[in-house]
């Protein structure tokens, strides 16, 4: 559903902005990942480029020095391309990260038998809300909460063990099985290396060291994941089915997103249209404010959602979503990703029916072109061009009895 070009094609000519996918090609391994991609795909959810990002090795070392911090990536470092990154925005490894949140398994490795070492690696996972999954005398596989927390933690593992002149081998993978063939890879590119692998943007990349590292600063960069919700044409609601059913919806909203996705409410008024939280990760953030949007669409309310490192941020996406648009509002959802702007578009009921008909009856609808083309063809070329009308109507007909 996502690869129908000719319809992403057309709505990105409606809309005014490129439409990357319509649905998604995200194949469900569970119940939670079945919910979503099902959502998604009724809703036919699209996914907009607002602002292209520009994607290139450059500019991922550069986000990545900025996210982790730069005194926690030494001078002495050598950035390593093993795949490069696509050069656009993969709509499923998005969706991905949503549903399965920002969770990162760190693989580590050295390459001589150290107990004592690996005590201590131990040690050091754990004092940074590491879980320990499995351990051997050489091997650690451990979950931390996001990837950028694994490579952090991995070049920190890495200076211990230089220290010792042991050579350390750190992999991040969505997975334990991934970031453990992540570092098979990496040990093929670089030989007994230190460094430590991981993803962007579809790309495979390594940082790695040759000689001591100097002092980090040993604590990450702290971003502030900010979501603006704030309910389209809320007065008319009101009016249709009244203050107390908004009441309720917004209540629901704040609910989930305080329990499910661990976010603190910062500016919510009991009764209001509109709220800011605060969420731990940014998936959580696009995880809330997705989820709201589909919640209160189901109740008949339509939600513009902004997400933004500070309040301001946020309300400016929000913003954003005025203008993207067909005829009437629908639920949008405007993010940064890279240093590109994109949006999550839910079209209207109307919109939804034009796409489905377009989706699973194409056949038809060339078959009528085709109809109607060669009618009003001859019509013209024997003078009767009302020929075309009467076939314009007839298609019309079958289009809707069929």
């Amino acid at each position: 559903m996502a690869g129908n070009y000719p319809l992403r094609t057309l709505f990105g000519f409606l809309l005014k902005h490129r439409v990357l996918s319509i649905g998604t090609k995200y194949y469900p391994t569970n119940e939670r990942e079945q919910e979503y991609v099902e959502m998604v795909n009724y809703t036919r959810t699209m996914l907009l480029e607002i602002d292209k990002a520009h994607i290139s090795t450059e500019n991922i070392f550069h986000n990545l020095v900025t996210e982790l911090g730069s005194g926690n990536i030494p001078d002495n470092r050598r950035f390593v391309e093993i795949k490069p990154a696509e050069d656009n925005v993969n709509e499923y490894a998005l969706l991905s990260n949503i549903i399965m949140g920002s969770d990162r398994y760190l693989y580590v490795e050295v390459f001589s038998g150290n107990k004592q070492i690996i005590d201590q690696f131990v040690q050091i996972i754990k004092k940074e809300n590491g879980v320990i999954v499995e351990r051997s005398n050489t091997e650690i596989v451990s979950r931390l909460l996001s990837k950028n927390d694994a490579i952090r933690v991995g070049i920190e593992l890495i200076k211990v063990g230089m220290e010792k002149e042991i050579e350390v081998r750190a992999a991040a993978g969505m997975t334990g099985a991934a970031a453990i063939e992540r570092s098979i890879n990496l040990n093929k590119q670089i030989g007994e290396t230190s460094g430590v692998g991981f993803t962007k943007l579809g790309g495979e990349f390594a940082i790695v060291f040759s000689s001591k590292l100097t002092k980090l600063e040993g604590t990450p960069a702290v971003y502030d994941n900010y979501l603006f919700i704030d309910a389209f044409d809320s007065t008319q609601f009101i009016e249709e089915q009244g203050r107390d059913r908004l009441l309720e919806i917004m209540n629901e909203i704040k609910d989930f997103i305080e329990k499910e996705c661990k976010g603190k409410i910062e500016g919510y008024r009991e009764g209001g249209d509109d709220l800011i939280a605060n969420l731990p990760t940014k998936d959580a953030a696009l995880r809330a404010g997705i989820d709201s949007a589909w919640h209160a669409l189901n109740n008949g309310a339509r939600l513009r959602v902004g997400i933004g490192k500070s309040r301001r941020e946020a309300g400016e996406r929000a913003q954003m979503a005025d203008d993207i648009k067909i005829w009437n509002n629908s639920p949008v959802m405007v993010f940064d990703l890279a240093d590109g702007v994109y949006a999550y578009y839910v079209p209207s009921e109307f919109s939804r029916t034009i796409v489905e008909f377009l989706q699973e009856k194409a056949g038809r609808v060339i078959l009528i072109f085709i109809f109607v083309f060669i009618v009003t063809l001859i019509g013209w070329n024997i003078g009767h061009w009302e020929f075309g009308l009467v076939a314009i109507g007839l298609a019309l007909l079958y289009a809707v009895t069929a």
